[in-house]
C-alpha cells in the first residue's frame, strides 16, 4: 500500500503512544483532583502545555487543549467574536475549512453578525489589498488559514494580520495542515489565535489545541467545570495532551529536513503526472504551497472513479477534504478559485508525508496514468 493521504490523517508516532501510555494505565488521575494521582496528571498536563508553548512561541497559559482542529476553530471564531463586541463584522476566506465557515455562518444566523468573504485568486491566494478592501472599522475578527487542506496554498498570514491589526481587528489562522511543514510561531505569523490538530502531526485523533494570546477575552463554547482557565470546560484528556505535545515537538524538530525532502518528492509527482497524464491540471498556487500537497483535476473523468482505480492499484489518496467525503457537492475550495463545478468533480488530492519515498512517488505516478486512462475509457461517449 502507498499511503498518500497524510492531510486526512497521519500514522501515530510510536513516541507519542509511549508518552501517553502511562496516563491511560497507572497514572490515570483527574488533574483537578487534589491527591497524588491527580497531582501527577496535573504535572503531566502542565509539561505538555509548556512543550506546545515552546513550539508556538507563546506562554503556557495561552494554550487551550481541545479535541482537535474543528473545536479549536469553533472556539476561536465564536469565542473571540462573542467576547469582543467591537463590532459584528467578520472576514473569512471562501476556502476556509468548514469549521470556520460554519462557525461564522452560525454567528450570522444566531447572533446577527455580518460575514464577508475576501476574494482569492485562481491559485487560492488572499492578497493583502483584497483584505484591505473588505475590512471595516467594526470588524472584530479576520480568519484566514495558513495553508489550505485541499489545494495546499500557503497564505501571507503575517501581512494579512498586519492589516487586521491596523484596523483594530483580531487575527485567527487555522494552521492544522501547516504544522510540521511551516513555521507556526505566533510572533512570526503575527496572529492572535492559532488552531492545531494532533492527528496531522502523528498524535491520535481527538487531540489538538487553540493558541490564543492571554490578553484576548474568549467566550467559552463549552461550559461546566471551568477547566483550561475557564475557556474550555471538561475533564482534560491528559494522555491525549501528552501525545499531542510529544508529536508536535518532534514534528517541529524534524520540520526543516522533512519539508525539504518532501518538497522534492511533491515536485517530482507534479512533473510526472502533468507530463504523463493528458489534460491533468494542478490546482492551487504553483509556488506558495505546502511541500507535500498535490491536487489535480482530470477532465473527462470522475474523481471518485479514479480513486477507486487507484485503491485497486494500492494507492490511497482522496478527492479533497476528508471532512467533506461522501458529499455529492463539488469542493467549495475549487469552485471558489474558479474551477467549474463539473471539472471540480474530477479532483484527486495526493498528500505526502515524512515516510513517503521516491519509489512510492514513481509507482503512484504510474498508477495515476493507468487509473485516469481506465476511467476515461469507461466514461468516453
Amino acid at each position: 500500500m502507498i499511503f498518500l493521504d497524510h492531510a486526512a490523517t497521519t500514522p501515530v508516532r510510536r513516541e507519542a503512544l509511549e508518552a501517553m501510555w502511562p496516563f491511560l494505565t497507572g497514572a490515570f488521575g483527574n488533574p483537578s483532583s487534589r491527591h497524588g494521582l491527580g497531582d501527577e496528571a496535573s504535572r503531566a498536563l502542565a509539561d505538555a502545555r509548556a512543550d506546545v508553548a515552546t513550539v508556538v512561541g507563546c506562554r503556557p497559559g495561552d494554550v487551550v487543549f481541545t479535541s482537535g482542529g474543528t473545536e479549536a476553530d469553533n472556539l476561536a471564531v465564536k469565542g473571540i467574536a462573542l467576547a469582543n463586541p467591537r463590532g459584528r463584522h467578520l472576514v473569512v476566506s471562501p476556502i476556509e475549512h468548514e469549521a470556520v465557515l460554519d462557525a461564522s455562518a452560525y454567528l450570522a444566523r444566531v447572533h446577527g453578525f455580518t460575514v464577508d468573504r475576501v476574494d482569492v485568486d485562481a491559485g487560492g491566494l488572499v492578497h493583502p489589498e483584497a483584505l484591505a478592501r473588505v475590512i471595516r472599522p467594526d470588524t472584530t475578527l479576520v480568519s484566514v488559514q495558513l495553508a489550505n487542506n485541499e489545494i495546499g496554498t500557503v497564505q501571507p498570514v503575517a501581512e494579512l494580520a498586519a492589516i487586521a491589526h491596523a484596523s483594530g481587528a483580531f487575527m485567527h489562522s487555522d494552521a492544522v495542515q501547516a504544522a510540521g511543514w511551516l513555521p507556526i510561531s505566533l510572533d512570526v505569523l503575527g496572529v492572535d489565535a492559532l488552531s492545531l490538530a494532533g492527528h496531522k502531526v502523528g498524535a491520535p485523533k481527538g487531540t489538538g489545541a487553540l493558541i490564543v494570546r492571554g490578553r484576548i477575552p474568549l467566550e467559552p463554547v463549552l461550559h461546566g467545570g471551568g477547566q483550561e482557565r475557564g475557556r474550555r470546560s471538561g475533564t482534560e484528556n491528559v494522555a491525549g495532551a501528552v501525545a499531542f505535545a510529544t508529536a508536535l515537538r518532534l514534528a517541529e524538530a524534524e520540520r526543516a529536513d522533512a519539508a525539504a525532502r518532501v518538497a522534492e518528492l511533491g515536485a517530482e509527482l507534479i512533473a510526472r503526472v502533468t507530463s504523463e497524464v493528458p489534460g491533468a491540471v494542478l490546482t492551487g498556487d504553483p509556488v506558495r504551497r505546502l511541500p507535500g500537497t498535490v491536487s489535480f483535476v482530470f477532465p473527462g473523468t470522475s474523481g471518485e472513479a479514479v480513486l477507486l482505480e487507484l485503491e485497486r492499484d494500492g494507492v490511497i489518496c482522496s478527492s479533497g477534504s476528508a471532512c467533506a467525503a461522501g458529499s455529492d457537492e463539488p469542493s467549495h475550495v475549487l469552485t471558489a478559485i474558479g474551477v467549474p463545478a463539473e471539472l471540480a468533480q474530477t479532483a484527486v488530492r495526493f498528500t505526502l508525508g515524512a515516510s513517503t519515498t521516491s519509489e512510492e512517488v514513481t509507482d503512484a505516478a504510474a498508477a495515476v496514468t493507468r487509473a485516469v486512462s481506465a476511467v476515461r475509457d469507461i466514461v468516453k461517449p
